[in-house]
């Protein structure tokens, strides 16, 4: 599958994951400021964003996507960044390929199984009849059936786009997470201990990742740091900064 990706800057590979419902875009702002001391690419997932739609979705097939990936542009030892759902794409992809990367950066994700808790978003999203609904602003006010939250209702409707004049549709394949959430939800398979350097960044406002998970992240990722941030799922978007300087002392970045 040819992945649809954007690349920034010069140096040491460096390829950035977002996670559910999300897009290369989501990481724009950060790959820029990586970019002045790596090669960042951006990765649109299947289903997601401008990459091609699947049947198939689950974290063995997206992790052969990464590595793919990483065949298709030459791009060697990289180290591999990943939020939610691309954490655990990241985190997979060091069980079944561990020596095609360099180094593991996980934002809020833990590698055990998660209870669907999407239901009522997906209902949000397959409730807009878009022969009705033809304008951002109709569409939010019909999710905000569903979603009492802006920033998460603002944060899906970034993947609204005009498939023609006065058409829209959603860029992700919503059918086919819809079919596979629970998949989306599965602990990491195929597993074995990994000792590459590892970074987990968790938001303490979040539940994606507790003390009680620390001791089962280690018995897998034994080469691992754990730092939190004061911040809710999606650390880099809330703490850009403090996100940032976390990458930078593990990446020994000045």
């Amino acid at each position: 599958m040819q992945l649809n990706f954007k690349k920034v800057g010069e140096g040491e590979p460096l390829v950035i994951l977002h996670g559910l419902f999300g897009s290369l875009d989501n990481w724009m702002t950060l790959a820029k400021k990586l970019g002045e001391h790596f090669e960042v690419f951006i990765v649109d997932a299947r289903n997601h964003g401008q990459s091609p739609h699947s049947d198939d979705f689950n974290y063995d097939v997206m992790a052969d996507d990464l590595y793919e990936f990483l065949l298709q542009n030459n791009i060697v030892d990289p180290i591999i960044l990943g939020h939610s759902m691309g954490g655990k794409t990241a985190m997979q992809f060091a069980m079944n390929y561990p020596n095609k990367l360099e180094k593991l950066i996980v934002a809020d994700i833990a590698p055990k199984t998660y209870p669907v808790h999407h239901t009522t978003i997906i209902e949000g999203m397959l409730s807009l009849d878009f022969n009705e609904i033809n304008t951002r602003k109709k569409a939010d006010e019909q999710l905000e059936k569903y979603i009492a939250d802006v920033s998460t209702r603002q944060f899906l409707l970034k993947n609204l786009y005009w498939i023609e004049k006065e058409k829209l549709a959603w860029r992700f394949n919503l059918k086919t997470i819809d079919e596979k959430i629970e998949i989306i939800g599965r602990g990491l398979e195929n597993i074995s201990t990994f000792d590459k350097p590892t970074l987990f960044i968790r938001g303490e406002k979040s539940n994606y990742i507790t003390e009680k998970d620390y001791d089962p992240i280690r018995k897998i990722f034994i080469n691992t740091e754990i730092e939190s941030l004061n911040s809710g799922h999606w650390v880099h978007a809330e703490k850009p900064v403090e996100f940032l300087q976390l990458l930078n002392s593990f990446l020994l970045i000045d």
